[in-house]
């Protein structure tokens, strides 16, 4: 490519920014001399550009990308280089951050929230900070359970690292800045092989329960609105009475979402416990549809409706409109919860490891505004024990299930969204063409290192039910339903009170010990 396309690619460029507000007319000739000088071009184009009329900017850096490989701009044409220098390019049109929380509390002030958090939202996706061409690659299904209909989700938007980038990240010299992909330094960040690029990246300040914390949305959206709200300081995720009131504080201010945390435990947590945060969003999962099958109430609580969900695993929904009588009720049975035990259904609050008390007990909060104008408080409860029989986790999916879901379950899936490995889709795809009887199946023939290997056991189980003659549409289908019920057996696992009679009669003992009598 000559520098005559490539500085038309940049007039482009300059024209999607303009049509989706991320510079002003009066910017044009300043944004267009900063491109020509990152691609080291003289000249303009001599010519008018064609109008552009695009949702993302993907094409126009896709060519812009291949003009600055071709020049040397970056050494090895992988997916990580090539995002390095697409999110500097894309930094050179971004508005400052002063500008755009200007901008955001000028929108809400004027038009209100909702309003801030459409412009926010459109702003992160039109600067390719949420790279929606490769979340449109994720596979999205429900399968109707007896909990209602669970979301499933093959994440495919996670481009995996080249080998090549692999080697040279080992050989970076390691740094502690930014601390965590979540710290404000992010904000700006020129990234490296070991963390992403982050010029296109900005935060909105927001004040919840007298703190500083900062408002941003997730690049990997899971969901509507994926958005994640950090603290100022980089501390260890604590999940406490600050925790509510900060939660209930925060959809005061953000009535539209919901917003939860991950627990503060390892396996029953998150994936960045190194940094206080909590993730909302404008989204209805199918935990928030599912119905309270048990009525419970306290004295010491007038104005609280509780009750236990009909879900997979152990959920406590608290609801009232007095927002100080929820917190301290949330916060009791934090309190209560964090120290109790009952060996007959595997629950040990302590262990003693090395001479230290090391805790097991904790939860993954959720809080929203109900239909009613009532606060809801979910709060599920979470236990993180290992054993000989389970060193995963007792309450995590148990080892028949990792061959399709090995990973913690965090505040997403607890809510009914599975957020499942990419490698799924090439391993469904082979699996459909067995049933369909496009691929013959001999498990004896399928070694250690075939990707189905660890599949097997499940194979014999769909061939058993189905056989191999099934058209392939036919077969897609029974893969997503029979996805979506190992999804509910990880879920089930999760649960802390099985839910057999046994487990409801602990479920019923814990709130019992607390004064929650069953109405």
């Amino acid at each position: 490519m000559d520098a005559n396309i490539a500085s038309l690619k940049i007039e482009e460029l300059l024209i999607y920014a303009l049509k989706h507000g991320m510079i002003e007319g009066t910017d044009y000739i300043q944004c267009r001399n900063s491109l020509m000088d990152l691609f080291e071009i003289q000249e303009p184009y001599n010519g008018i550009a064609d109008d552009v009329d695009l949702d993302d900017p993907h094409d126009i850096l896709n060519s812009l990308l291949d003009y600055a490989y071709e020049k040397g701009f970056f050494k090895e044409n992988t997916i990580t280089n090539r995002d390095l220098f697409d999110t500097r390019i894309m930094g050179l049109l971004m508005p400052r951050q002063s500008e755009v929380i200007k901008k955001f509390d000028d929108i809400k002030r004027v038009s209100g929230i909702e309003k801030a958090t459409d412009y926010f939202y459109s702003l992160s996706k039109d600067s390719y900070y949420i790279r929606m061409d490769r979340i449109a690659k994720n596979k999205y299904w429900r399968t109707d359970t007896e909990y209602g209909s669970l979301e499933i989700t093959i994440n495919l938007s996670k481009p995996e690292k080249d080998p090549k980038d692999i080697a040279a990240a080992k050989a970076l010299k390691e740094t502690n800045y930014p601390k965590c992909l979540l710290c404000l330094e992010n904000v700006g960040f020129s990234g490296n092989l070991n963390h992403p690029a982050r010029q296109n990246h900005r935060v909105i300040p927001v004040k919840v329960a007298g703190e500083q914390w900062y408002f941003q949305y997730s690049p990997y959206v899971y969901y509507n609105e994926h958005c994640i709200l950090f603290y100022e300081k980089h501390v260890p995720m604590q999940i406490s009475e600050k925790t509510f009131i900060r939660l209930l504080d925060f959809i005061d201010q953000f009535p539209h979402y919901f917003i939860g945390s991950n627990a503060d435990l390892p396996i029953v947590g998150g994936s960045i416990l190194s940094h206080e945060h909590f993730q909302g969003g404008r989204h209805v999962f199918p935990m928030e549809e599912a119905k309270v099958e048990e009525h419970y109430r306290n004295e010491m609580f007038k104005d609280l409706d509780a009750g236990i969900l009909k879900w997979p695993l152990s959920v406590i929904r608290l609801s009232s409109k007095n927002k100080e009588e929820l917190i301290d009720a949330s916060s009791m049975i934090l309190r209560e919860w964090r120290n109790y035990s009952d060996p007959s259904v595997d629950i040990i609050a302590y262990s003693t490891v090395g001479g230290e008390k090391v805790p097991h007990n904790t939860i993954t909060p959720i809080a929203r505004k109900n239909g009613d104008g009532a606060y809801d408080m979910d709060l599920v409860l979470r236990n993180n024990r290992t054993t000989d029989e389970y060193p995963y986790g007792i309450f995590h999916p148990h080892e028949e299930l990792h061959h399709v879901k090995k990973e913690n379950i965090g505040l997403i899936e607890v809510m009914g969204l599975a957020i499942l490995p990419g490698r799924l889709k090439k391993e469904l795809d082979e699996i459909e063409m067995i049933l369909s009887g496009n691929r013959k199946y001999d498990k004896k023939e399928i070694s250690a290192d075939d990707p189905l290997f660890k599949h097997v056991p499940w194979i014999d189980e769909l061939v058993n039910k189905y056989g191999v003659n099934l058209k392939r549409e036919e077969a897609e289908v029974v893969l997503k339903d029979e996805v979506g019920e190992i999804f509910l057996k990880v879920l089930l696992d999760a649960g802390v009170f099985k839910r057999d009679e046994k487990g409801k009669e602990a479920f019923d003992k814990f709130l019992d010990s607390i004064h929650f009598k069953k109405i």
